[in-house]
């Protein structure tokens, strides 16, 4: 790994770390300020619809004005937006603050940054251990994503013993995800030319893709449907699913998130081994299907033992898809198209995340529909694996058709 490579790892660690621990206070710290959960939802929407925008412009043009450039803008959007949270509970101006900047409700990533790094990663690392590392580098933002579960549920409920208020204790995670911000902005600062892209100036792009702009563009149409179904159960609204159903309190939360990223984590490095003997394709959708079918199974679990163990169970293979969905949209595209490619399917991904969490919202306001959501999220995801195979099976990757 050169020092680029470290320096995005890095990075990757720092701001997974931030989301995961944004996910288990967003929506408590939202409803503590007053929001009704339809609120919440609806706010938690246009964060993402705003980071559609955002991240579209900045990502279909990194390949030309610069990845560097652009992560450090990712960066300080994601510090404005943490800090506006942290500082103010007027609605308006946190819609405003989460349209235009960074937020993650879900404890995935949002915004430019991991198109962008994976564009860099694919131009640093040899074709063949390209999986390999993006296994990896998932595997980094999963223990990052534990290990910010864990640490706010820890926090807050330190906090709260000290005689804070709870929304006093919510909003010093918040505080800590917009200093997360700053702290990225100087890591990107640091990444050095090597990790730029190197394309022809006089070459006509649309969406900054030429040749690849089509089977893109088929991609994330599947990636969109994939992501309106996981939108449903951000990582935010399942742990207030675990509260409303179990009563289980932001400590408790952590540590059950803290789990779940964990197994999600390692389930990465199995896919490495799973794709070089099944193909990419095959491994995204044969470990997916299981892990949604898991999903619908969540709310059917009449304890709380039981709930988490298959929602356990279910992160412990439901990220085998990652890192080769990632692997592969870098495959079959051109290089020099790369940062564009990630940023559009990652945008489409966006797009279709942002809208389920109003539409969850609404059933959360209505406590005999709080288990709707697992189900809807687990079949429309089914759909996405069997249309993706039939779609992409017979189209593999350079290394895979020689």
């Amino acid at each position: 790994m050169t020092r680029d490579g470290l320096l995005l790892f890095l990075a990757r660690f720092v701001r997974l770390f931030s989301y995961g621990a944004l996910s288990v206070v967003l929506v408590f710290y939202l409803t503590g300020l007053g929001f009704r959960e339809s609120q919440t939802g609806a706010l938690l929407s246009l964060t993402l619809f705003g980071d559609t925008a955002v991240s579209l412009w900045l990502t279909t043009r990194a390949d030309r004005i610069g990845r560097r450039r652009m992560l450090m803008a990712g960066a300080f959007l994601m510090a404005g937006a943490g800090l506006t949270f942290a500082a103010t509970s007027n609605y308006l101006f946190l819609v405003i603050a989460g349209t235009i900047g960074v937020i993650s409700p879900s404890g995935n990533e949002v915004g430019p940054f991991l198109p962008i790094e994976q564009a860099a990663l694919s131009q640093i690392v040899p074709a063949p251990r390209r999986t390999q590392v993006f296994a990896w580098y998932t595997l980094t933002g999963a223990l990052a994503t534990a290990a910010g579960s864990l640490s706010a549920g820890l926090l807050v409920q330190g906090l709260r013993r000290s005689a804070m208020t709870a929304a006093a204790s919510d909003r010093a995670v918040i505080v800590m995800y917009g200093a997360a911000g700053i702290l990225l902005a100087i890591l990107f600062s640091r990444v050095s030319p090597a990790a730029e892209a190197h394309q022809p100036e006089s070459q006509a792009l649309r969406l900054g893709m030429g040749a690849s702009r089509s089977v893109v563009l088929r991609l994330s149409g599947l990636f969109a449907l994939d992501a309106f179904g996981g939108g449903f159960v951000v990582q935010s609204f399942a742990a207030y699913w675990f509260y409303l159903r179990f009563g289980v309190q932001p400590a408790t939360l952590g540590g059950i998130f803290f789990g779940a990223n964990l197994f999600a984590g390692f389930s990465a490095l199995v896919a490495t081994r799973l794709a070089a003997r099944f193909g990419l394709v095959r491994t995204m959708v044969f470990t997916h299907l299981p892990s949604n079918i898991l999903l619908i199974l969540v709310p059917l679990m009449p304890n709380l033992a039981l709930a988490t163990a298959v929602l356990l169970l279910r992160f412990s293979i439901s990220q085998m898809d990652v890192p080769t969905r990632q692997s592969y949209t870098m495959a079959i595209v051109r290089p020099e198209e790369r940062s564009a490619a990630a940023g559009v399917t990652g945008v489409a991904r966006t797009t279709g995340a942002a809208i389920a969490p109003m539409l969850a919202g609404i059933l959360f306001d209505h406590p005999a529909l709080i288990d709707l959501p697992f189900v809807i999220a687990g079949t429309l995801k089914i759909v996405y694996d069997l249309l993706l195979y039939r779609a992409f099976v017979s189209l593999p990757p350079p290394e895979e058709a020689r």
